[in-house]
């Protein structure tokens, strides 16, 4: 864990829960494509640039989410780097309080509070084009989250944040966090015909054909999308649902589990309205979904 390696002349990524990307920009300078999970990973990611001799010049910032930004305070007390992020992900940056308020739906209580949903502040700017070096590019990929984006550099390295992921991680958890399915699905299927040297996804491994994972991942979708249809086929409540979709797949409920798998299943709700697959109406003051 932690180990840097290198994909091109120019580009290298940081073993971690949630790959550190890691590109030079000239001979000495560097910059970093999210700062991992914790103050530790940013820790490590300060020791692999300061034991190459290099000096660290900004932060990337994929998406906001907590195991993306959690470095971020630590690397910019200790370098003073500017970091960026793209539209809303810069006010969840800036404000990290406003994941778990947002997953929850209002004020996250104790349990909510910690690291992996809870990312320390940093003072982050909004990302454009002109604030890159030369050799990088934006690569929009919304869904996931609100804004959330990946890198393309000169030597034809694309870093896909959290676009996808690993046919383990799908396989083990099923239901992978989304905040709008409809520009997920878009996402993936533009990433499913994108040619690069090297794809370095931030939860799945490094490859140079990324079509079979995005494909896996896109059938992933769009069956959880069936199994809901199917579970409204009696109008139900939310909660009911949810508690059905933790027991088809297996799955053992928390906290973190409630807000995540939660906030992504009334995604779900909205993509499969908006297409017609099924309804929701309001009987005895209650919200009932309902096959079409």
């Amino acid at each position: 864990m932690y180990e840097l390696k290198q994909v091109s002349e120019t580009c290298y990524y940081i073993e971690s829960p949630a790959k550190i990307g890691l590109v030079r920009i000239s001979d000495t300078d560097v910059c970093l494509i999210d700062s991992g999970n914790d103050k530790d990973a940013g820790k490590k990611a300060l020791q692999h640039i300061t034991a190459n001799g290099w000096t660290l010049r900004a932060v990337y910032n994929t998406h906001s989410h907590a195991d993306h930004i959690g470095g971020n305070k630590l690397i910019q007390e200790r370098t003073g780097c500017r970091i960026f992020a793209a539209g809303i992900e810069c006010d969840f940056t800036n404000h990290p309080v406003l994941e778990p308020a947002f997953l929850y739906g209002g004020m996250p209580f104790d349990e909510l509070r910690h690291k992996f949903l809870l990312a320390k502040e940093s003072v982050a700017e909004p990302l454009c084009e002109k604030d890159l070096p030369c050799n990088m590019s934006v690569v929009p990929l919304p869904g996931h989250s609100f804004d959330m984006v990946g890198f393309r550099t000169s030597d034809d390295i694309v870093y896909l944040a959290d676009c996808l992921s690993s046919k383990e991680t799908l396989e083990k958890y099923k239901i992978g966090f989304i905040y709008d399915v409809g520009a997920y699905l878009e996402t993936l299927e533009s990433v499913r015909t994108m040619q690069a040297k090297l794809f370095v996804p931030s939860h799945a491994e490094p490859t140079d054909d990324i079509a079979p994972l995005a494909q896996y991942n896109i059938d992933t979708v769009n069956e959880i999308g069936d199994m809901i249809v199917e579970l409204c086929s009696t109008p139900i409540c939310f909660e009911m649902l949810l508690q059905k979709l933790f027991d088809t797949y297996a799955m053992t409920m928390s906290y973190q589990q409630y807000v995540l798998v939660g906030s992504t299943v009334r995604s779900y709700l909205a993509w499969l309205k908006s297409s017609g697959r099924i309804a929701a109406r309001v009987e005895n003051n209650t919200l009932l979904w309902e096959k079409v």
